[in-house]
C-alpha cells in the first residue's frame, strides 16, 4: 500500500514539475519582449524566481527522491524501459538545470536570445515527457 502512496506524490510532483517546465520558458517569450529596467521587466524576474525556487525546484527534487524509492522498492533496475526513462529524465534535468540559468541571466539583464528561441526551448519538455509516459506505461522493452 505504501508503494501506491508513493507512486501517488510521484505522479503530483512530476506534474508540477512539468507545469513549471512548461510555464516558465512562456515567460521568457513575454519577458523578451520589455524594456530591460521597466516595472514589467522587474515583475517577470520575480514571477520566474518564485516559479523557479517554490515551485519547478522542490517538485524536481522530489519526484526524482519519490522515483529512486519506486525503482528500488518495485524491483525496477534491470528494466530496459527504465534505462531509456532515466536517459530522458536526465536530459529533462539538464533542461531544468539550463533554464535556472537563464532566471539568473535575466535577473542580471545578461538575456541575449530572442522570444523565438525561448518559443521553441518550450517544446522541448514536451516532446521529453511523451516519450517519459509511453516508456513508464507501454513498457516497450
Amino acid at each position: 500500500m505504501l508503494y501506491l502512496w508513493i507512486k501517488a506524490a510521484h505522479v503530483i510532483a512530476i506534474i508540477a514539475w512539468m507545469a513549471g517546465m512548461l510555464y516558465l520558458p512562456r515567460l521568457f517569450v513575454y519577458h523578451c519582449d520589455v524594456p530591460k529596467g521597466s516595472i514589467q521587466s522587474e515583475t517577470f524576474k520575480i514571477m520566474e524566481r518564485r516559479l523557479l525556487k517554490a515551485i519547478i525546484n522542490p517538485a524536481m527534487i522530489l519526484a526524482w527522491v519519490l522515483g529512486l524509492i519506486l525503482v528500488w522498492q518495485g524491483g525496477w533496475l534491470t528494466s530496459g524501459w527504465l534505462h531509456a526513462k532515466v536517459l530522458l529524465v536526465l536530459v529533462l534535468s539538464g533542461v531544468h538545470g539550463f533554464l535556472s540559468r537563464t532566471v539568473k541571466d535575466f535577473a542580471a539583464d545578461r538575456n541575449t536570445r530572442p522570444a523565438k528561441f525561448y518559443r521553441m526551448i518550450n517544446e522541448v519538455p514536451t516532446v521529453l515527457m511523451i516519450g517519459i509516459v509511453i516508456l513508464v506505461i507501454v513498457k516497450p522493452f
